[in-house]
Formats: structure tokens, sequence, C-alpha cells
């Protein structure tokens, strides 16, 4: 959407990821935000922050799937588990480097998903949202059974990476490897939409038909779709085990695949931003319902044991009222907010 005296005069000034120069300073400070909470925070809440920058990348991953493609997945769980297990059997059993392991277990999770991804030419919406939670489950029990790869129900223990004599052994130096990983993967996606590639996705999701007359191979885009969905998921996959020093089945169940389909619905489908937006928000929420129960324990004992019991209830509820009241998303209430400013004092 361009609004009056916005007007672009090339190509190249037409295709920018940063549009105008308070884009690019706004940018540049969150840049430095980034980079100096680790010394702005710690114990809990930086591990907060580490989770959000790996959710970040396993969302924006499904969203390319989900929102951009139109291919519902309910296997991203035991897609980040197949790069957990990957990058740790990689690292603790054959002794090679973390830099060969987190890049071999999105390779290897890409060609998963694109396997499970096969029924996507056959079926859509509900059927192919089955076909993908059968995935889920063969995963898990894969997990739980390949005991010479995966440790079974005991699970491996993973090391953090290296450089020469360096270990990232501590949460912040860590930190740095993660944004670094967020960040290129976030723009790689954000040009990905905007390339060939990523306009045949938004072709096949918008209609199917018309793209196939078009001579777009549907085949060819819907499994490509898998594939970097699922290479997103892995190398997420990765860098979680890698944070947790451990990996086992546990980690990576329906539960988390839910929770991812929920992180792009309320952040906005079909948006990068909004993947981000969600990530954020479904990881603070759990951890903001807690610091309240907290702080009203000593007033309300008794209204605190409610609301403990209840909590996952309150959650769900929180996202029902949100999906009714903001039904676009993050994303969406996020331009509203930008066209205000943009057009304020006269937005008449």
């Amino acid at each position: 959407m361009q609004y009056c005296g916005d007007f672009r005069t090339t190509y190249e000034k037409d295709v920018k990821i940063f549009q105008t120069p308070f884009i690019m300073v706004c940018m540049g400070f969150l840049g430095v935000a980034l980079l100096a909470l680790p010394f702005l925070i710690k114990g809990e809440y930086l591990w907060i922050a580490l989770q959000i920058l790996i959710a970040v990348i396993g969302a924006v991953g499904l969203n390319i799937l989900t929102g951009f493609t139109g291919q519902i997945s309910l296997g991203q769980g035991a897609f980040l588990g197949v790069g957990a297990y990957t990058s740790a059997y990689i690292t603790a059993k054959l002794g090679l480097s973390f830099w060969v392991g987190v890049p071999a277990a999105g390779l290897v999770t890409a060609m998963a998903g694109m396997v499970f991804g096969v029924p996507s030419l056959r079926l859509k919406g509900l059927y192919l949202a089955i076909a993908t939670l059968a995935s889920q489950f063969i995963l898990e029990w894969i997990f739980l059974r390949w005991e010479p790869v995966t440790g079974g129900s005991y699970g491996i223990a993973v090391p953090r990476p290296v450089i020469g004599d360096f270990i990232f052994e501590s949460d912040r130096s860590y930190y740095y490897i993660v944004l670094a990983f967020t960040v290129v993967m976030t723009l790689f996606a954000t040009n990905l939409i905007r390339t060939k590639t990523g306009r045949a996705f938004m072709a096949v999701r918008d209609h199917y038909i018309s793209a196939e007359i078009m001579g777009i191979s549907l085949y060819k885009y819907r499994l490509l779709s898998f594939g970097i969905s699922s290479f997103y998921a892995g190398v997420a996959g990765a860098l979680f085990g890698h944070a947790l020093k451990f990996v086992s089945s546990e980690q990576f169940n329906i539960g988390v695949s839910i929770v991812y389909l929920a992180m792009i619905i309320i952040g906005g489908l079909g948006s990068i931003i909004g993947s981000i937006f969600g990530a954020v928000f479904m990881i603070l929420l759990p951890k903001l319902l807690s610091v309240v129960t907290t702080l009203i324990s000593a007033d309300f004992p008794s209204l605190t044991r409610l609301v403990t019991s209840f909590e996952q209830g309150i959650f769900g509820l929180i996202i029902v009222l949100f999906l009714i009241f903001e039904p676009d998303g993050l994303a969406h209430r996020w331009k509203l907010i930008k066209a205000y400013w943009k057009l304020y004092p006269f937005s008449y």
C-alpha cells in the first residue's frame, strides 16, 4: 500500500527492504538494543530471550509453508525434533563441529519434510492437516524407538559450540550465535517472498488452478515450500538442543506443533513480521501470567490458587479472545498503527 506523496522513482528503490531513512535508523536502534540485551538482563530473562529468537526461526519457516503457500502443517514440533537429534548425533556421537551439525540438521529436516510433503499434491485443507499430524506421531515414535541414534527415552547430552579454544558455554555468549542465525534467516525469508519463487508460493495459495494454468508447477512449489519450512524447523530445533545441552523426545510433542501454529495465526498469516510478533507473544504470555500470579499471591492467596489451577485455561481464553477481536493478527494491528502515525495529525 502506498500513501499520497510516497512514491518511488526507480525499481531499486521500490524493492528496498528498508524503504525510508527513518526505518533504517529504527532498525539500527533495534540492532543495537538486541546486541546490548544480554548485558541488561540475565538468568531466566536471558533464557526467555533465547527461546524467542529460536521460536522466530521456527515460526518464520512455518509461515512460509502455511501463510504464504497455504499448506497447513501440524508436524512442526516433530521437525524441530529431527533437527535437534541430527545436530546432537553429529556433534555428540560423531564428534563433528557445531558449525557442521546445524546446517546438516537443516538439510536432513528439509528432506524429511519433503518426504512427508509428498501427499500435498493430492490432499489439501483438513486432509493435509491430518497427513502432517501423522508425521508428528511417526517421528515421535522414531525418536523413542531408534535408540542407537536418538538415545531413546534417555535422550542425548549435547555440547555447546566451540571456536578455537573459546566455548560458548554461557547463555550470554550463545545468545549472539542464535541472534546471528535469526537475523540471517529472517532476512533470507523476507527476500525469498519477493522473488519468483515467493510469488509462485502465493499464487499456489491464492488460486492453485489459475497458478497451474499459468505454468506454475504445483508439485514443485508445494514440495519446495515443505523443504524450506522444514529447513527452518531443523535449524531452530538444533539451536534449541544446543541451548538446553540435552535433547529428548518430550521436548517435541504435538503441543509444540500447536503452539507454533498459534504463533503464526496470532502474529498474522502471510507476514514475516507477524511471525516475529507471534513468537514474542506466545513465549511471553505464559511468563506474564506466571509473574501476575506471583504478584497477587501475597494479597489474594485464594485467587492465586484459582488462577494457578486454571492457568492453561486462561492462556487458551486469551488466545481465543485475541482471535475474535484481532482475526488478522498482530501484523495487521502494526500496519494500522504505522498508518495512523504516517498521516498524523491529518488523518482525514
